[in-house]
């Protein structure tokens, strides 16, 4: 197993579970990859800064992940409901809350948007639901091998439900208020694309965080993989933290070892396999192999985003999860998207995960994590060297003025597509690969390379894509590739409920 990270970890349970022996090699000090840590330092104490993903959706994901090895989420995370899932801002002074729970939904609807909106709430669940319900076997959860593998009931499904039109037409024929059409559309970026070119099949994101709801573990993300690799080492993995892969051993369709070296590049080490599941960006994978894949249409990047993180003293009280809408809706898209800029009215996600777990932070500290969507290096190779700081001023600057201030910074790092393109990520984005049609399903990259007989990929570069719940099913994925048995079926809706709201 090449990487610690979520997919990884997800994997090697799956393939333990079966009766499979898994080293996992990783060239980091900890378990998590792109669910990273950074500790902050300061006189008054530590702050555990959360490096990747901030959103936690379907964690009963992660249980079947656990459950492989008879272990459970209940049993190795701590996980708190948030309710609301997100607090959404508007330039017109207007605010929504996005609760999870239908009834309460319903009513903040009805209360800011009017009753008419409130019954296109309603409808929306449904059509959120059965779209959710449709792809979960078939087009989310299942390898693919062809476009013929999704012929069945569930394509003619998807086809009726309006899947295979546009997400942004589809969620604005339920509601007429363009707030809540951005709140259940935002996340196709999440996807790469803007609301009115991803695929309506992307609105299952928009179930996911309004429907499914949102959650947060005590100790922070960085939890998920130390409770993934713990459960793993219990279970007989044996990790090799500290260990850069430099190379594969290969034979006729063949990888034989995996060659790997400290963080000095010295005394490499060779590991004899029998399989090997590589977990990182496409372009490591490609360097390791030797070779791209040709593809009759270039791979498309997602776009990238500028992160800041924040400790600070005397923050307003800001929910967990805070979405700061700019009045620009399309033209933000196109100036990422296409014309390679920064945003000139930007959107921006605000997450204070101390909001949940005071502990994150030293006492009487907030920790802020501050998204920014912006071009990938592909789009728009910037100078963010220089950049980066005055971006970082600007974006303070126009949340001041929105009435979020951030409080009194102690201390702040910044995170530029330069950061994520030295981390090895393709066009210095960590959203990988955009879902566009031609990388979408059956056309995404296998988790089989062509030419090798023993080498799985997972990850969010391969099926079924981005975002945790699409990485944690590519381990699974990739483990079936290797065991050659198929787990079971995903349950038709989700079935946590173990931890309630706070």
């Amino acid at each position: 197993m090449v990487g610690a990270g979520l997919a990884g970890l997800c994997t090697a349970l799956h393939l333990l579970g079966a009766g499979r022996r898994v080293t996992v090699v990783e060239r980091e000090a900890h378990p998590g990859g792109r669910a990273g840590r950074l500790d902050l330092g300061t006189a008054g104490g530590t702050y555990r800064v959360d490096t990747g993903p901030t959103v936690l959706t379907m964690p009963e994901l992660l249980d079947e992940a656990l459950a492989a090895v008879g272990s459970s989420v209940a049993e190795r995370l701590d996980l708190v409901r948030l309710d609301p899932a997100y607090h959404a801002r508007f330039a017109d002074g207007s605010a929504i809350a996005v609760h999870t729970d239908p009834e309460a939904m319903e009513a903040e609807v009805r209360a800011v948007c009017g009753p008419a909106e409130a019954e296109g709430y309603r409808r929306l669940r449904t059509w959120l639901t059965d779209l959710y319900r449709a792809e979960i076997d078939t087009f989310i959860g299942a390898n693919l091998d062809s476009p013929f593998s999704l012929v069945g009931p569930d394509l003619a499904r998807l086809g009726a439900l309006g899947g295979f039109g546009r997400l942004g037409p589809r969620i604005a024929r339920f509601l007429s208020d363009e707030r809540l059409q951005r709140i259940f559309s935002f996340q196709a970026l999440y996807a790469g694309l803007p609301p009115d070119r991803a695929l309506g099949a992307y609105g299952v994101i928009a179930y996911m965080d309004t429907i499914a709801g949102v959650w947060f573990p005590r100790g922070g993300m960085r939890a998920i993989g130390d409770a993934l690799a713990a459960a793993a080492a219990d279970a007989g993995a044996e990790f090799l933290y500290e260990r850069e892969v430099t190379g594969l051993e290969r034979g006729p369709g063949r990888v034989t070892a995996v060659r790997h070296a400290g963080p000095d590049r010295g005394a490499t080490e060779r590991l004899a396999c029998d399989a090997v599941v590589l977990t990182p960006d496409l372009p490591v994978v490609h360097r390791l192999l030797g070779r791209a894949p040709r593809r009759p249409v270039p791979l498309r990047w997602s776009p990238s985003a500028v992160v800041l993180h924040l400790g600070v003293r005397n923050t307003p009280d800001l929910g967990h999860h805070t979405i700061s809408f700019g009045a620009a809706w399309e033209r933000t898209f196109a100036e990422i998207v296409d014309e390679g800029r920064l945003m000139s009215d930007p959107s921006l996600l605000l997450t204070r995960p101390t909001a949940t777990d005071p502990g994150l932070a030293p006492p009487d500290r907030d920790l802020l994590f501050v998204l920014a969507p912006c071009p990938n290096t592909d789009r728009a190779p910037l100078a963010w060297d220089s950049i980066g700081p005055a971006y970082r001023d600007e974006l303070l600057a126009v949340l001041d003025r929105r009435g979020l201030p951030v409080g009194e910074i102690e201390v702040s790092r910044v995170v530029t597509p330069a950061d994520w393109a030295a981390q090895g990520l393709g066009a210095g984005t960590p959203f990988s690969l955009a879902h566009t049609v031609a990388q979408t399903g059956p056309f995404r990259p296998r988790n089989l390379p062509r030419g090798w007989e023993n080498v799985v990929l997972a990850g969010c570069g391969t099926t079924p894509g981005v975002g945790i719940p699409p990485v944690v099913l590519s381990g699974r994925l990739a483990a079936e590739r290797i065991t050659g048995v198929r787990g079971p079926r995903r349950a038709r809706t989700p079935s946590v409920r173990a931890w309630a709201p706070t």
